[in-house]
């Protein structure tokens, strides 16, 4: 029962992750490196943002390999679902005036709190991280660096490449990066606490026992949690 609701945790959380990638391509003020990448791609191609983004993901996956990460379901589920419904979504949402400048801020605030909350959901589901992110945390095993320095090194690359293939970088490019951090954190610890682990759950159970018979008596422990999840999770 709980992995069933854990599951459709993750799925919730990648739809609205694709949700929230839509809401930011069609603001038309930036979005985050990734999908600059992937919308720079889609218009030297003519294939569509969530193919790209599927496509580019299953490649990342790969480089998983040589850096012996071990993906779970959430991590496939994140490479086909989060292309899927940024398809589906730019599909029935029109595009927005240039001059309606409201509505498209609209769009990019919307999309920021969107794709924290999105994130805080699937990430809590503790069911594998993102292809991008399991890259990142591969390469901070395997040369040491930090996670930061890594993250920064990877997300500006993408960032160049995507710009001179076309993507649109902008205002809002700059108001994800300052601010997704701490938007997803936000969730990520709301999620947390709602939502307590497996581990967590069977620590509570074990210490309710205890006081229940007089004998037992171990104190809940934060197991999955010693480490609050963190946004360098997401991707």
């Amino acid at each position: 029962m709980h992995r069933a609701r854990r599951l459709l945790q993750l799925l919730v959380g990648l739809v609205l992750y694709g949700t929230a990638a839509a809401l930011l391509v069609r603001s038309e003020l930036g979005t985050n490196p990734w999908d600059v990448l992937h919308q720079g791609i889609s218009r030297q191609t003519g294939a569509t943002m969530g193919t790209v983004s599927i496509v580019v993901g299953a490649l990342v996956l790969l480089l998983w390999i040589p850096l012996r990460e071990r993906p779970g379901v959430g991590t496939v589920a994140n490479v086909v679902l989060v292309g899927l419904s940024l398809d589906a979504v730019l599909a029935v949402f029109p595009e927005v005036p240039a001059d309606a400048w409201a509505a498209r801020v609209g769009l990019m605030v919307g999309g920021i709190v969107l794709l924290g909350a999105a994130t805080g959901l699937y990430i809590t589901a503790r069911m594998g991280s993102g292809p991008r992110d399991g890259l990142m945390t591969g390469l901070h095993r395997r040369t040491g660096r930090s996670v930061r320095l890594v993250r920064t090194g990877i997300e500006v690359l993408v960032l160049a490449a995507g710009f001179a293939l076309g993507g649109t970088v902008g205002i809002g490019t700059a108001v994800v990066a300052l601010t997704i951090g701490p938007v997803a954190q936000f969730f990520l610890r709301l999620f947390g606490t709602m939502i307590p682990s497996p581990s967590e759950r069977m620590s509570d159970r074990i210490s309710t026992q205890g006081r229940r018979t007089g004998i037992l008596r171990v104190r809940s422990h934060r197991t999955d949690r010693d480490r609050e999840p963190s946004c360098a999770d997401a991707g």
